[in-house]
């Protein structure tokens, strides 16, 4: 993994550091986080109305999903290392936009066609958004670094959750033209970043610009434990797309229970998504990251082998836990794979979002297939010992080895 060499912007002078976290700049890019994953969200919400006025099988559906997930996932990577070697905060303004364009798009749409049109175009707002404002919450961290991150983090996973909720009380009674209105939003959220974009922009000239510090371990060594992170990542993806992309399919196929009931029951799910990234950040400022991310995978499998075989009400509640502690995880990796690789902040987040971005994609794709041909229960039977993957955990250097290689 090549180490940074020109300016970096990701590790401000100490003497920002002792000041404490910029509570105002990290709220802010929290809140645009919430509204570029409500407009996200909104796609998968409305899976069930589009298949009913769309005539679409679950493989159709989960292409739609790979069309938005993959564009995220193969742009961010490349817009973090861009911004990298070019720190661009004012871009975080033209992401949104796209999305806003993306939704607006969806919401008029006559075609499947077009439909993925309207999936990519969100894509590409998130491609453009997670590395730079990830980067700026690093910035205004104030050294509290996993605090930062669940923060940037809980405004997405909360825009995640309030997602089925519009979709849920506006979108299925009022039609899929109020998506319209509802983009409308993404118009504040570009005010608001082009606003944070500045202050970041000003914060890169004013302070002392720094050489990023070496990497603390041996290339060999590094290269592992990112592996090892990106296949904990995929793991937590491939889940989590079985839920967000499924679980209100699996409920109205076991339960009988209607559109609006499930919509509720995944707002539940990721409720306890956005709880538990803000703990696992807060968690992992005090006991380590490693620790946090043993628990939040592989702590997650006795709930995932009960969900397909419990009743509706154990249902909610399990979904509950297990979107906590999956969720705990995302930060955690963040920033045990920022601390890897010391000044490729943009880069690590680029590349560990879109990784997320894009094997949920192909997870939702290869998962439609697989509901079409064997049913959606056995999607959730087969996803439930995913967790077991967490006990490659093991081959994470521990907190001490990095202390040391320092």
């Amino acid at each position: 993994m090549p180490v940074a060499n020109p300016v970096d912007a990701t590790h401000p002078p100490r003497a920002g550091s002792s000041m404490g976290p910029v509570w105002p700049v990290l709220i802010a890019i929290s809140a645009c986080h919430m509204v570029n994953d409500i407009l996200q969200s909104l796609l998968s919400a409305i899976y069930p109305l589009l298949k009913d006025e769309f005539a679409l099988s679950y493989a159709q559906i989960g292409w739609m999903t790979f069309a938005f997930q993959v564009t995220a996932s193969l742009l961010q990577p490349l817009v973090g290392v861009v911004t990298d070697r070019r720190p661009m905060p004012r871009s975080l303004a033209i992401g949104m936009l796209c999305s806003f364009v993306g939704v607006l798009t969806l919401a008029g749409a006559g075609s499947y066609g077009v439909l993925l049109t309207g999936a990519m175009l969100i894509g590409l707002g998130s491609s453009i958004f997670h590395p730079e404002s990830s980067r700026v919450a690093r910035i205004a961290s104030g050294g509290r670094f996993g605090t930062a991150q669940s923060l940037f983090q809980l405004g997405g996973n909360g825009g995640q959750a309030l997602g089925p909720l519009l979709a849920a009380f506006l979108v299925v009674p009022f039609g899929r033209p109020v998506l319209g209105w509802l983009a409308l939003i993404a118009l504040a959220g570009a005010i608001t970043l082009w606003r944070v974009g500045a202050w970041a922009d000003g914060r890169r000239k004013a302070g002392t610009l720094r050489h990023a510090p070496a990497p603390a371990l041996a290339r060999g060594r590094i290269l592992m434990a990112i592996g090892v992170l990106g296949v904990l990542s995929m793991t937590k993806a491939f889940y989590m797309a079985s839920l967000t992309s499924y679980y209100t399919f699996f409920l109205i196929d076991r339960f009988g229970v209607s559109a609006s009931t499930s919509q509720v029951m995944l707002f539940l799910l990721l409720f306890g998504s956005a709880a538990g990234v803000m703990l696992g950040g807060i968690v992992g400022d005090r006991v380590g990251s490693r620790k946090v991310i043993w628990f939040s995978i592989l702590g997650a499998l006795p709930f995932t082998l009960l969900l397909p075989h419990v009743g509706l009400v154990a249902n909610g509640i399990l979904a509950v836990l297990i979107g906590a502690i999956f969720a705990s995880a995302a930060p955690a990796i963040v920033v045990f794979a920022q601390e890897l690789v010391p000044g490729r902040t943009g880069l690590i987040a680029g590349l560990f979002f879109g990784l997320a971005f894009g094997m949920g994609g192909i997870a939702a794709a290869v998962l439609g297939w697989v509901a079409d041909a064997q049913g959606i229960g056995f999607v959730f039977r087969l996803c439930s010992f995913l967790p077991l993957l967490g006990l490659l955990t093991a081959f994470l250097p521990r907190q001490g080895e990095l202390l040391a290689a320092r």
